[in-house]
């Protein structure tokens, strides 16, 4: 054992195992796993038939409209094959969730070892099954969070509401931190990797600045957004706001000389520091490529400006959609090019929305900018009417308008000025 001592690194602090506190963890550990397996396998089951025909429901849709696994005919037959099959993949869901249960519940004993207390163990057996049906609300785009009952079993779990925004700060500025640019390749080791939720919150926090900038520029409207939140026909928003989000990323990318994606002033995402889920890589992976498609095509800047209302107003499955747009180029195999780049992200971004959060964080995004283009209108008409006396309605209108605009622009330079987005 004092070998053992020895060899430990001095920047890890090895953890005793106290004798004591195993009565506890074992008393912990009998009551939840027959607890926590059998509440979670109520919720799984409870939860199969909405995972049953929700998933027959989107699978059809995408057969009808040939998105999704139905976009290329040669998928068809498999596709077809997936929803025959469907609920062989409820069945193994249903199954994942009981064994893994078994396990969370034996999670409960370190619980109890780590905070040193009986009662948050048995707050964690309560809470693992809040946590699971909150994950499988989203996952099923059903109601957000979960109607059980969540103890607090961790001592500093939960921040003070009045700390929350600061915590949140020096959490991304920490995690920032630790990234090191990948141009010194002798210190590949020393690289941490970026995380997945990093990236998902850039996505909406790039969507958040970007759909301030189209509401100013007229290209989204109160009227799409109300439609979005009420009715959630979300299709124009939820695709082409998040596309042309991505496809300013890939154009800032180009013009820089990084290898990888520069999603903010000092973040850049490559493939030596990407997240390391699957499921990430292959998102990543065709945008590299796309980013060096783009640089090849040198996209000038009177393009680039262009190709933003483009992105929003246009199907953009054939080069003839831009005649009469203001495109700057008239060559059919540049608009082509870029055309099927924009066709590939909107691809992307449909996968991407697949995703369990996907649908209640753009939601959330597309409220704040409901609130903030509401009280901009507001501001606008208040204006107009304290200044009623002194102009004309004609003069008035203008007035308030450009009041609007420079309240709008206010908050997305600042956004840019802090580095939140490129």
């Amino acid at each position: 054992m004092d070998e053992l001592c020895e060899k430990v690194p001095p920047e890890e602090k090895p953890m005793d195992v106290k004798l004591a506190k195993l009565p506890s963890c074992l008393l912990v550990i009998l009551i939840a796993v027959p607890v926590d397996v059998l509440l979670i396998t109520a919720v799984a089951l409870w939860k199969s038939p909405y995972m049953l025909f929700r998933g027959w429901k989107r699978l059809l849709e995408d057969l009808i409209g040939r998105e999704g696994p139905f976009l290329e005919t040669v998928c068809v037959p498999f596709a077809g094959l997936a929803i025959i099959l469907w609920p062989l993949a409820v069945l193994g869901a249903v199954i994942g969730a009981i064994i893994s249960s078994f396990f969370l519940a034996l999670y409960s004993g370190v619980i109890v070892h780590q905070e040193d207390s009986l009662l948050k163990g048995l707050g964690y057996i309560l809470a693992l099954v809040s946590l699971f049906d909150e994950y499988v609300n989203d996952f099923l785009y059903l109601r957000e969070g979960s109607c059980l009952p969540r103890p607090r079993y961790r001592k500093n779990a939960n921040p003070k509401p009045g700390e929350d925004n600061s915590l949140k700060t020096r959490r991304e500025n920490s995690l920032n931190a630790q990234l090191i640019s990948q141009k010194s390749r002798t210190l590949k080791w020393e690289i941490q990797p970026y995380k997945a939720v990093q990236v998902w919150d850039w996505l909406f926090k790039a969507c958040e600045v970007n759909g301030r900038i189209l509401l100013r520029d007229g290209l989204i409207n109160i009227q799409e957004i109300e439609e979005c939140l009420v009715k959630g026909n979300c299709k124009k928003l939820s695709i082409k706001l998040p596309t042309w989000s991505v496809l300013h990323c890939l154009l800032v990318s180009a013009k820089s000389d990084s290898s990888g994606l520069v999603i903010s002033d000092d973040v850049e995402l490559a493939r030596n520091n990407g997240p390391r889920e699957k499921m990430f890589e292959w998102l990543i992976e065709p945008l590299l490529i796309m980013k060096e498609q783009i640089k090849n095509l040198k996209v000038e800047e009177n393009e680039e400006t262009c190709l933003k209302r483009l992105v929003i107003e246009c199907e953009n499955k054939r080069p003839e959609e831009w005649d009469g747009t203001g495109f700057p180029s008239n060559d059919n195999v540049r608009r082509a090019q870029l055309q099927a780049i924009i066709r590939r992200l909107q691809g992307i971004v449909a996968s991407m929305s697949r995703f369990p959060t996907f649908r209640r964080r753009f939601r959330n995004m597309l409220k704040v900018l409901y609130v903030e283009a509401i009280q901009a209108g507001a501001s606008a008409s208040h204006i107009g009417v304290a200044l009623k006396s002194k102009y004309t309605g004609k003069s008035l209108i203008e007035s308030g308008s450009g009041e609007g605009r420079n309240e709008t622009d206010e908050v997305v330079n600042e956004a840019y000025d802090n580095g939140d987005v490129v």
